[in-house]
């Protein structure tokens, strides 16, 4: 089940290929601790994405990875320091794919000339489980008793009025 308690996770990393992957498995075993398991997927997929387009094309390689979760999206950021590298141009194909993979997806720069990309996934409220009934336990209470009815023709013989259906039949 979804937890509602708001979660943060904040990595500085230099990029770097065997890098990647450690961070990729970084992020998934906080997930899964934040009981976000079908969330994984995606965002390791992001994040290799965007790691490998720093590595190969920026000049600085430190990078910051930080994840929000308010109880309905995660919201996964990788800000780097390099200057020179604009998401117009060398990341332009990176970019289509993360917007075709996330629920929304930006890019702003930094007071410092840097810039940050985000990408956020929801969580679906069908990938939950389904409520199952149970059937109640039986309690050890006594039940209460049914009062006796009294059968409708000795309430009918005792008006006198069974006597007069009867004639009326015959």
């Amino acid at each position: 089940m979804k937890t509602a308690v708001p979660c943060y996770y904040h990595l500085d990393v230099e990029v770097s290929p065997e890098r990647v992957g450690q961070v990729s498995r970084i992020l998934a075993a906080h997930l899964r601790h934040w009981d976000l398991e079908t969330l994984v997927e995606p965002v390791r997929h992001g994040t290799e994405m965007l790691l490998r387009a720093i590595d190969e094309h920026a000049k600085d390689k430190n990078t910051s990875i930080e994840m929000w979760w308010n109880g309905q999206h995660l919201i996964t950021a990788i800000g780097d320091n390099d200057r020179a590298l604009r998401p117009d141009h060398e990341l332009r194909a990176c970019l289509r794919h993360l917007a075709a993979m996330s629920d929304g997806w930006g890019c702003c720069a930094t007071e410092t000339g840097s810039k940050v990309i985000w990408f956020s996934q929801r969580a679906r409220a069908g990938e939950r489980a389904p409520l199952v009934p149970i059937a109640p336990a039986p309690s050890l209470r006594e039940a209460l008793r049914v009062p006796r009815a009294t059968p409708v023709t000795a309430l009918a013989d005792a008006a006198g009025v069974w006597d007069g259906v009867l004639e009326e039949a015959r």
